[in-house]
């Protein structure tokens, strides 16, 4: 094994506090070979696909790897700026923002770094940034509000793998949900209200979730109650009834029962029994990416106007805005008492 470290350490260098900010990942390009490799990188989490590991190894590589990275691509290719994936974009500015705000509060270096759990930048070089930015003390903040195994957990085993080639470990705090954290109810609050002043007020508002396998919830993941929680909260800050909101789950893979009720299935159910105008949010995605931009607000916009629906709005994740940012800054802050040495006020 080789140690990182021990070599590039200067006995007497200053100390910083570093952040590492998560995130999901992307591909480095809306192609199929680009694809290829992120996927292949994505279907080897065994927090993700509990499957036997030969099976489910011989099955990516004969059958899926071969066949999805292509639709992907052009999926990939719908949502694709100029400046590239707009994931990395919305993330990087968060990491941004967040650095700012945060040095504001502290006499000291403190250095965000952006990490991503598969692709670019990753979560690897992430962390070695902050070592070469001297960070003794580390905190990781995944930007997943509601806890999973397949998300918190997954970047949790990324920088412990990382972490296990060092010779000089940081201290480490680890963020493992935020779901009802007053600041990013707060954030999802106004992001609706802004949207209902500029568009108009659907007749049912979705709260749209990632999903995951319903046998990872009955076997103890606690994800499915802090989606509804977060819905909760929202919702009761609106003012909105139950019989007008809808909590429902997303981005379904393979032939097995996710967590119900569908997204796609909603919607079509909701224009067929009359619903005419929809409010759609994804609470669980800090930053719009391929299964906001493309799933949500082109192929579930779709599936409900095709249904008799006549009004459709996607309202954008929290990304950059001010609120967001202020709350993870809360968040951050909360999580770095004592470590964190405070600006003092001029004489």
């Amino acid at each position: 094994m080789r140690y990182f470290g021990l070599s590039e350490y200067v006995h007497g260098s200053a100390e910083s506090l570093g952040v590492l900010l998560a995130n999901l990942g992307t591909p480095d390009a809306p192609t199929a070979p680009a694809l290829r490799t992120y996927l292949r990188q994505f279907f080897d989490d065994q927090r993700v696909f509990e499957f036997p590991r030969l099976t489910w190894w011989l099955l990516t590589r004969a059958i899926i790897l071969n066949r999805r990275p292509p639709r992907s691509a052009a999926l990939y290719a719908q949502i694709w700026t100029e400046q590239g994936s707009p994931l990395l974009i919305h993330s990087q500015a968060i990491a941004d923002g967040l650095q700012a705000r945060l040095q504001a509060h502290s006499a000291q270096p403190i250095k965000v770094a952006l990490g991503m759990r598969y692709g670019n930048p990753s979560i690897p070089y992430a962390l070695r940034q902050l070592h070469a930015a001297n960070v003794r003390r580390l905190l990781v903040l995944p930007l997943f509000p509601q806890y999973s195994a397949t998300t918190v957990a997954s970047v949790f085993d990324a920088v412990s793998k990382e972490l296990q080639r060092w010779r000089w470990l940081p201290e480490l705090r680890f963020i493992t949900h935020y779901h009802d954290q007053v600041g990013y109810i707060a954030a999802l609050v106004e992001s609706i209200r802004a949207a209902w002043q500029q568009n108009g007020q659907g007749e049912r508002l979705l709260f749209s979730f990632h999903g995951i396998p319903k046998r990872y919830f009955m076997g103890g993941d606690p994800y499915f109650c802090e989606c509804h929680k977060t819905a909760r909260l929202v919702a009761e800050a609106l003012g909105l009834p139950k019989e007008r909101y809808i909590v429902a789950f997303q981005s379904l893979f393979g032939r097995e029962e996710w967590l119900k009720p569908y997204t796609s299935d909603t919607l079509e159910a909701l224009a067929r029994s009359g619903v005419q105008s929809v409010d759609v949010i994804c609470p669980g995605f800090a930053a719009d990416c391929l299964e906001t931009l493309e799933e949500i607000d082109v192929q579930n916009r779709e599936v409900f106007l095709k249904a008799g629906g006549k009004a459709y709005q996607y309202i954008p994740a929290l990304n950059a805005t001010p609120m967001h940012l202020q709350a993870l800054t809360d968040l951050a802050l909360k999580h770095l008492q004592g470590w964190l040495q405070p600006q003092t006020a001029p004489a």
